[in-house]
């Protein structure tokens, strides 16, 4: 009898799980990989087999189908695990998952050959997609490859009974890679991580080499000086906390919140900080914090080392840039000290980071230990997607599934386009996808990686596909929840509109095959364009032009040309531009040091304002008077945080309005809510009240990023409807 199992069944122990049961059961046969599915032949009792495989799969396996034939196995007595077979590959690309307990108690017991080793793992856990180079799933295909193993490993990857049977990247200190350090322009071999940590902890900016790339570290009390030498003044940063007691003494987690920052994945996870924390100049101006806990090998034991219980960690990599990899580039860093490692990063991924909402998470950045994963697709046929201009991430849809990428960047700066390349290549790879039906990238004419995708389309011999930017997002929330059709709010910073305005206050009526705008925020100039995103005073001068309020941000000279722009710069409906002028208004962000400053700060008045009444907006042919709405509410009397909260509600009340009445002429279900602005928890609630209240149902992110990361599945769904 033959089975044919496909899902995660690479990389997490499944064949000497298969090997354990079907010995125990005294069957004879074989089990081996086959591209990227597992094929097991017995001379009988297969059901029973199959019963036990999937009551005792390894922590990180899963099943998502299972072939049965009849054929005849005539080979030798015993069970053996047999070697791997080239053949269609996809479907279970392994994801990185923490270290296991297992694990760390062999590095910190005295007596085990592996104590104080930062690169052990087993089956149960450890990298995975980060050193793989190609499937099927062997060390020759990982970046275990120039690291034979010795004796000892050998042995334990020959032992049916050991954790480490049949574990691909099995090392120890004898033949495992190394750790050095580098610092005052000299490696030093000896206790590199106990040396790393004794520099940190006298005050030096330290740079980590791990699993997928490399952190910039320091300790809480060295947090000024870091953003001095980053040069990033208010930008928060990630802060890793030693354990659950250290996170419990610094933030407020929710039980979906623990359960998320424990999970094998380990991402970064927005928390609620405690008032007076220490952590409190990690994310200046907002009420929460992205925490993580350790997940390599090397985390935990520098923390043993420290004597802190919490450290900055935030990726190394000029902002807006790939993470770096290269040993040599990191040193134009200009750190005081390097803890690097000789294994080379096959792929490279960031750090994960989600926020939960409602107790579910939205993810923020779905990079390290959530990626590679896949979605079922609606349509046959292969279709690259490109992604936006920044947080890109690409997709690929093969095989009736689509994947996206790790995170990969804003397109504008230096390497990001070959980091997308490369990865959308090396998905091709895994998946063993040769052909492709589509290319499909975002409409906007000024976006750098247009020029990726037009050179791909050739590449393949098909047309690019322009996908305008918020249908994009509002598909990719008919992917991520499954639905076929629905009005959503599609709200963020900007994107390109068909009527070549700045669009992002949307309401779409939307589906994969089309969509319709039947409501937006008025639109106001952006005056110098880019220049009124970084700095937003002229935003708050443009609805003051518009209104006839005295605007007393800028003299006489630069209120003189700002009224000549009024006439003829670019209009934009957008959203995250209003919520940007809000928090100038209200003395929370005058200029923008980083992507969503104004309105992420703007969040913590939200939190705590209420709706006044007296308020109410006009609504005109779809179209929402944003603009004197807010200057309405900036004339008068109330509280900064009821002034935010006023606005905000009165926009979103009306757009849910707009869309409840839409998805009720076409006799649809759902309304939901995309883009980034929908990340701010206060605009969630306000959304799904006014749905539910009016008796919709509400429709958010879960597994797509609600951002621009997720614009890339978006593109893949609409082309892959187009391509059939």
């Amino acid at each position: 009898m033959r089975l044919v199992l496909h899902g995660v069944v690479q990389g997490v122990g499944f064949r000497p799980t298969v090997h354990r049961i079907a010995t125990d059961m005294g069957l004879d046969g074989w089990v081996r990989n086959d591209g990227g599915r597992v094929v097991v032949e017995v001379d009988s009792g297969h059901q029973d087999l199959l019963r036990r495989i999937m009551e005792e799969l390894p922590p990180l396996a899963s099943v998502e189908s299972v072939e049965v034939s009849d054929d005849v196995y005539r080979g030798p007595e015993g069970f053996s695990i047999m070697p791997s077979a080239a053949g269609s590959k996809g479907a279970g690309i392994p994801v990185d998952t923490a270290v296991c307990p297992s694990c760390l108690e062999e590095m910190a017991d005295p007596h085990d050959r592996r104590c104080g080793y930062p690169f052990t793992s087993c089956t149960d856990c450890g990298p995975r997609f980060t050193l793989i180079a190609d499937l099927p799933y062997d060390r020759a295909a990982t970046a275990l490859e120039p690291f034979p193993p010795c004796e000892d490993c050998v042995r334990e990857y020959a032992a049916p009974g050991d954790r480490r049977f049949h574990h691909q990247t099995v090392c120890c200190p004898r033949c495992g890679p190394r750790y050095r350090l580098v610092h005052n322009d000299e490696e030093h071999l000896d206790r590199p991580v106990q040396r790393f940590a004794s520099l940190l902890r006298s005050g030096s900016i330290g740079v980590a080499k791990s699993w997928g790339g490399m952190h910039i570290c320091s300790t809480l009390d060295s947090l000024p000086r870091l953003r001095e030498w980053y040069r990033r003044e208010e930008k928060p940063f990630a802060v890793m906390v030693k354990d659950l007691d250290a996170m419990m003494r610094h933030a407020e987690p929710s039980q979906a919140e623990l359960e998320a920052l424990v999970s094998a994945q380990r991402p970064i996870v927005l928390v609620p900080k405690r008032p007076g924390s220490a952590l409190d100049p990690a994310s200046p101006g907002l009420d929460n914090v992205g925490l993580f806990l350790p997940y390599a090998g090397m985390q935990h034991l520098l923390f043993q080392e420290l004597g802190e219980d919490a450290l900055v960690m935030t990726s190394a990599n000029v902002p807006g840039e790939p993470m770096m990899l290269d040993d040599g580039n990191v040193m134009s860093l200009g750190a005081d000290a390097y803890l690097l490692h000789d294994q080379e990063i096959l792929n490279r991924a960031d750090d994960s980071v989600l926020r939960v909402y409602d107790g579910h998470p939205m993810f923020i950045r779905r990079s390290r230990g959530h990626t590679p994963a896949w979605m079922p697709a609606p349509g046959e046929g292969s279709v690259l997607a490109l992604g936006a201009q920044e947080n890109i991430a690409g997709a690929v849809a093969h095989g009736g599934r689509m994947y996206s990428t790790q995170h990969i960047g804003d397109a504008d700066h230096v390497g990001v386009l070959e980091y997308l390349d490369g990865s959308l290549a090396h998905m091709r790879r895994l998946l063993d996808m040769e052909s492709v039906d589509a290319v499909a990238m975002d409409m906007h004419p000024g976006y750098s990686n247009r020029r990726l995708g037009r050179r791909l389309a050739e590449e393949h011999g098909v047309e690019p596909l322009e996908v305008q930017h918020h249908w994009a997002h509002a598909a990719s929330l008919l992917v991520d929840g499954q639905v076929d059709a629905a009005a959503v709010l599609a709200l963020d910073g900007s994107g390109y509109g068909d009527d070549g305005k700045a669009w992002g206050g949307e309401v779409l009526l939307s589906s994969l095959d089309g969509y319709r705008r039947v409501g937006h925020l008025r639109p106001f100039p952006l005056l110098g364009g880019e220049k009124a995103v970084r700095d937003v005073r002229r935003l708050c001068y443009a609805i003051d032009s518009m209104t006839g309020r005295e605007n007393l941000m800028f003299g006489d000279k630069d209120s003189r040309i700002l009224d000549i722009m009024m006439g003829n710069s670019v209009e934009t409906s957008s959203m995250g531009r209003v919520m940007d002028a809000l928090a100038c208004y209200l003395g929370v962000c005058e200029r923008r040091s980083y992507d969503g400053e104004p309105a992420m700060k703007l969040e913590s008045l939200l939190n705590r304002g209420m709706r006044a009444q007296g308020f109410g907006v006009t609504v005109s042919g779809g179209v929402i008077d944003s603009v004197s709405l807010v200057a309405a509410v900036m004339e008068s009397a109330l509280r900064p945080e009821d002034k935010a909260y006023t606005v905000v509600s009165c926009l979103i009340d009306s757009m849910v309005d707009l869309a409840v009445d839409a998805a009720q002429r076409e006799g649809l279900e759902h309304v939901g809510i995309s883009g980034g602005v929908s990340y701010n928890s206060a605009v969630c609630d306000m959304a799904r009240r006014r749905v539910e209240g009016r008796g919709m149902r509400f429709l958010r992110h879960r597994h797509v990023p609600n951002g621009d990361g997720g614009v890339a599945i978006g593109q893949a769904a609409i082309a892959l409807r187009g391509s059939v």
